[in-house]
């Protein structure tokens, strides 16, 4: 699963960067195109220095190839949107993936941590048991041993 999403991000990644590129050429393309409208505007072919017909046209012609190139970044500028949207997902299922994991694991860590605290008390009862039974063992023996002594004296 996780090298899948690896694989996915890696070529999301590649064409993003093939995006940014294309984006860049549309944009030089755009510049280019707007200078030959900007010269297409000067000019003034007609009786004197007033601008014709076909002037007109023609810069008409360049301001639709500009709309058409402007429409080809804004294309391209959604795509970008796109592929960045889709990074975000990506990255947020992974975090929650990853979220999700340290929290069973968590669980896991206390649930084995509850069971040795269990254990540890119960060591500890038994360990008190025969500390209990290991001294009333010595003091009946003392006490045995004192009222023998006492018997074999008198």
């Amino acid at each position: 699963m996780r090298k899948i999403l690896l694989v996915c991000l890696a070529f999301l990644l590649v064409s993003e960067s093939f995006a940014q590129e294309k984006l860049k050429k549309l944009v030089e393309e755009r510049e280019s195109l707007h200078q030959a409208w900007k010269v297409s505007e000067s000019k003034k072919t007609g009786i004197f220095g007033n601008r014709t017909k076909k002037d007109m046209v023609e810069t008409h012609g360049w301001m639709e190839r500009i709309i058409d190139k402007d429409n080809l970044i804004m294309e391209e500028l959604k795509l970008l949107r796109d592929i960045e949207k889709t990074e975000i997902t990506y990255e947020k299922n992974d975090y929650k993936f990853i979220s999700q994991k340290q929290e069973r694991e968590i669980a896991t860590l206390k649930k084995v941590l509850a069971e040795k605290d269990l254990e540890m008390q119960e060591k500890q009862k038994s360990t008190r048991t025969y500390e209990w039974t290991t001294l009333i063992f010595f003091v009946s023996t003392l006490l045995l041993g004192f009222a023998y002594s006492r018997k074999r004296r008198s």
